[in-house]
């Protein structure tokens, strides 16, 4: 508990409690603002430093980085950033002086309901700031195309949250489920063709794991199983024969996604029945 009520600064006038918290069961059980920007301890994430900017490197062959500073920090962090240039940042992958590299998955961001993305601003700037400049040299080239979820590529109203199946598209679209679970195609996802057929490959300490088949194909996907297991998979990082899955997924449900409330996961599952089959 000391931790936590140190990791944060006290809530501006701007901002009310609602809106905190509702920012804050996005960032923490589904957009996972920690994963990048969070430096780790060997129990996890190291709170004491939280939105310091991530101890991974990202790379490809267009770009080398590492999850920066978004601490409220003025010199080092985004304090000094208008929540517009936030707004920005966060679903149009724009930065103050550059495209963010496509690691930064604005596209999934890119269905925030007005009121969730301002929810996400008010909480972390709620944070305490941290000075912490970057340890490496960030290097970006060439230009980026959008690759959005089918069916998510615009901002979202609230009104359509109430439909279950448009909550749960809203819901795997910030949690980044397809843009994991779809293979890719020079590094981008392959939507079209591809859509939640897995395949894609993780390479972490951990070793190397290759994303599942979530499509609703009887065999190859997750059509044979319960709500409850995928629910359990969802959440715990249990796989249905009982066995842990692997990371990041195992992580991110351990960290994250357990944080889920009730409906969302609820709904969550009941979209992801609709995904067509694929081998």
């Amino acid at each position: 508990m000391s931790v936590a009520l140190l990791a944060f600064w006290p809530i501006g006038p701007a901002a009310c409690a609602g809106d905190i918290e509702r920012g804050r069961y996005l960032v923490e059980a589904l957009t996972a603002c920690d994963n990048c920007h969070t430096p780790r301890g060997a129990a996890g994430y190291d709170f004491s430093k939280r939105f310091s900017g991530g101890a991974q490197t990202f790379s490809d062959k267009t770009y080398v980085v590492r999850g920066p500073n978004i601490s409220p920090d003025a010199e080092t962090g985004v304090g000094a950033w208008t929540d517009e240039e936030l707004r920005a940042a966060i679903v149009d992958g724009a930065g103050r002086n550059h495209r963010l590299a496509p690691v930064m998955p604005s596209d999934s961001y890119k269905p925030l309901t007005a009121r969730d993305l301002d929810a996400i601003i008010a909480y972390l700037s709620s944070a305490a700031p941290i000075r912490a400049p970057l340890q490496s040299l960030q290097q970006r080239s060439g230009e980026w195309a959008p690759h959005m979820m089918p069916g998510a590529t615009a901002t979202f109203n609230e009104g359509s949250l109430a439909d279950k199946g448009a909550r749960g598209l809203y819901v795997a679209s910030l949690a980044r489920c397809l843009l994991c679970h779809s293979a890719e195609i020079d590094g981008a996802p392959d939507y079209r063709d591809r859509l939640g057929a897995g395949g894609k490959i993780f390479r972490n300490a951990a070793g190397v794991a290759v994303a599942s088949n979530i499509t609703s194909h009887p065999v190859k996907g997750v059509g044979a199983w319960s709500d409850d297991e995928l629910k359990r998979a969802i959440t715990q990082g249990i796989s249905r024969d009982g066995s842990p899955l692997r990371p990041p997924m195992s992580t991110l449900a351990r960290a994250h996604f357990s944080k889920m409330s009730t409906d969302d996961p609820d709904a969550l599952v009941g979209w992801i029945r609709t995904i067509p089959p694929k081998e």
